[in-house]
């Protein structure tokens, strides 16, 4: 099965290549900070890094920046407003807000994988008003009201 290929405008302000796919299968772009020196975060501490990167999605998509597997299990790194959205109409520079909730201090180096760009499609709803919504078995029920088991 092919997929979808869809064109995305870039400015590669960073000095390093264009995200690219780590697999085959890769649902996400591995994103890089651009620095010009080393970062440190400490424990409990966030920063906006920058990627370089400034993209024109196509209407109806939108980026989320999402967290690496491999930096929140080994160092407790996370993107702090996961998934952060990239919006259509957006010009700005890609940036990633990090967040140490590790032990210790961690070094964000210039050209680290430091999260993961998912593209995806959107609908915008329109609203409609009333005054009641249909009955489910379910109904009102959330945060954890299903059950855990």
């Amino acid at each position: 099965m092919s997929l979808e290929k869809l064109e995305v405008t870039v400015v590669n302000g960073s000095n390093h290549a264009l995200p690219q796919y780590s697999t085959e299968h890769s649902a996400g772009l591995d994103l890089r900070a651009s620095l010009e020196e080393a970062i440190t975060l400490a424990p409990g501490e966030h920063r906006l890094i920058s990627t370089g990167l400034k993209i024109a999605l196509p209407q109806g998509t939108e980026a989320q920046v999402r967290p690496r597997s491999g930096l929140a299990y080994k160092h407790g790194i996370t993107v702090l407003n996961s998934p952060g959205t990239i919006d259509a109409d957006y010009r700005g520079d890609v940036g990633v807000i990090l967040i140490n909730h590790g032990k210790t201090p961690f070094i964000i180096e210039d050209g680290e994988r430091i999260a993961q760009l998912v593209i995806a499609r959107y609908v915008q709803l329109k609203w409609k008003p009333t005054d009641d919504l249909s009955e489910t078995d379910r109904g009102a029920g959330g945060f954890g009201s299903t059950g855990v088991k």
